[in-house]
């Protein structure tokens, strides 16, 4: 909050001002920021006339959606700012969530060997079953991925000095969008207190270079999209932000290892949620008319996204008490249970269900590994049994590699054969590309009974329904050779 010292001079000429009739000046409080949403198919010119009448100040504007993102002092901006040409308005301060890190279990010296152009050549892929679970090395025979193909990493930065990234990253299309505005040094977009999009990034396209691992699509490339602030929120206005640039950038793909809003459901019928649901979901569709495929974690919580009844968890900022609220279908995770956007649950090493992985028939598209420390023992933690990828420690600015398990790293699996399947058969459409991502999925089958992976914890039961398409899994794990046959 800012202080204002107040001279008894000045407060004499405010009480001189008042008794002659004038209007008090509007009660000021903290900077917010507001996301202004001006009604679909319209221009934001009007909106933008009302924000500076309401004493607000816009920091950007996207009128491919009719979005503006407005800074504002003025306790009754919303209610000054609504009229003709504003569709809704919502303040941004309470609407974000931490996001959901995985820990680093353990971290692994890499030797540096001689570049084969075979993933199995990289020093670290023994430790990598992830890989040939997705038989990678056949695929890799194939197509590696073409440059042409660019794989938006939406995420907390990715380091651009990892010897297994640096020639990997598209830095003409790499750009920090926090606070929904665009910057494009190569510092802003590079983490300052995360190794997770570092992470993913490796997942996707780490380098055959003879260090390190092997990534999915090492032929591809990766942009960074920084849309995690340093005390790890992601608020709605930098992910509209980072949908609108990949769109604008040329980028065919989007990882998304996150969910907007503290509520970890979305409910487009509560008044504080729906401005957040109807401007990210604009950006969602926007970035898929410009060919752009949003490819989405579906979270670590171990939740039947289909039957959603009580969540008790949200808001996770601390912005507010914890609320526990019945709730419907009205409401949704995002962005993975947007319309058009691939979820991805994960799976361990034994092709089962990850312990935390959330799921629901017609929600999960397809299955990846993202690992599970408790598969084949869910009596025994480990840490093998996590994703092995790229990492950087923000503390001492050194890269390296590490294990994360989660969705979070289930996702960038699908995202990086979604990248080999496009380089292979180019010219496909987003849906086409999310079709065909599916179809050559390896189905796998629901487990008989009340599924338990770790007994004597019952937070993590869970129930598959569905046949050979089924709420744990989808359409099946996805399948780097059938891809690109």
């Amino acid at each position: 909050m800012r202080f204002r010292r107040i001279t008894v001079t000045a407060l004499a000429m405010g009480l001189a001002a008042t008794a002659v009739g004038s209007v008090p000046a509007a009660a000021t409080g903290p900077n917010t920021t507001y996301l202004v949403v001006a009604p679909q198919g319209h221009a934001v010119g009007q909106a933008a006339d009302r924000v500076a009448s309401a004493g607000g100040t816009i920091v950007a504007s996207y009128p491919q959606i009719g979005v503006l993102v407005v800074q504002s002092t003025s306790l009754s901006f919303e209610t000054d700012v609504a009229g003709s040409g504003v569709e809704a308005v919502a303040s941004t301060a309470s609407l974000r969530t931490r996001l959901d890190e995985e820990e680093v279990m353990e971290t692994v010296d890499a030797p540096i060997g001689q570049a084969t152009g075979n993933p199995a050549g990289e020093p670290l892929w023994g430790l990598q079953w992830n890989m040939p679970q997705i038989n990678l090395e056949a695929a890799h025979a194939i197509t590696t991925g073409s440059s042409n193909v660019v794989v938006g990493v939406l995420d907390t930065g990715i380091s651009s000095s990892h010897p297994d990234l640096a020639t990997q990253i598209d830095k003409s299309k790499s750009a920090s969008c926090l606070g929904g505005v665009v910057d494009t040094n190569e510092a802003a977009w590079n983490p300052t207190t995360s190794t997770h999009g570092t992470h993913v990034a490796g997942t996707i396209a780490a380098a055959l270079n003879g260090i390190g691992v092997a990534g999915v699509a090492p032929g591809v490339k990766v942009a960074s999209v920084k849309v995690v602030t340093n005390a790890g929120f992601i608020y709605p206005e930098a992910a509209i932000c980072g949908f609108i640039w990949a769109a604008e950038n040329g980028m065919q793909i989007t990882n998304n290892s996150y969910f907007i809003d503290p509520w970890e459901f979305n409910c487009r019928n509560d008044a504080r949620q729906r401005p957040v649901w109807q401007a990210v979901q604009r950006a969602i569709r926007y970035s898929q008319s410009r060919g752009v495929l949003n490819i989405a974690s579906a979270g670590n919580s171990n939740v039947d996204l289909q039957h959603k009844f009580i969540d008790d968890g949200s808001p996770n900022d601390g912005s507010a008490p914890v609320e526990e609220r019945l709730i419907n279908n009205a409401c949704v995770v995002l962005p993975g249970e947007a319309p058009g956007v691939v979820t991805v649950s994960a799976v361990g090493r034994v092709r089962l269900k990850s312990y935390y992985s959330s799921y629901g028939q017609a929600v999960v598209d397809v299955a990846a590994p993202g690992g599970d420390t408790r598969q084949p023992n869910p009596a025994v933690s480990t840490t093998a049994n996590a994703i092995l990828s790229t990492t950087y420690n923000t503390a001492t600015g050194i890269n390296g590699y590490g294990y994360l398990q989660g969705t979070s790293m289930a996702s960038p699996h699908a995202a990086g054969v979604a990248a080999l399947a496009l380089s292979a058969h180019p010219g496909l459409t987003p849906a086409a590309l999310a079709s065909f991502l599916e179809r050559t999925s390896v189905a796998l089958p629901c487990p008989p009974g009340v599924y338990d992976p770790r007994p004597g914890l019952d937070q993590f039961k869970a129930t598959c329904t569905g046949g050979n398409r089924n709420g744990f899994y989808g359409a099946g794990e996805v399948d780097a050779l059938a891809a690109v046959q």
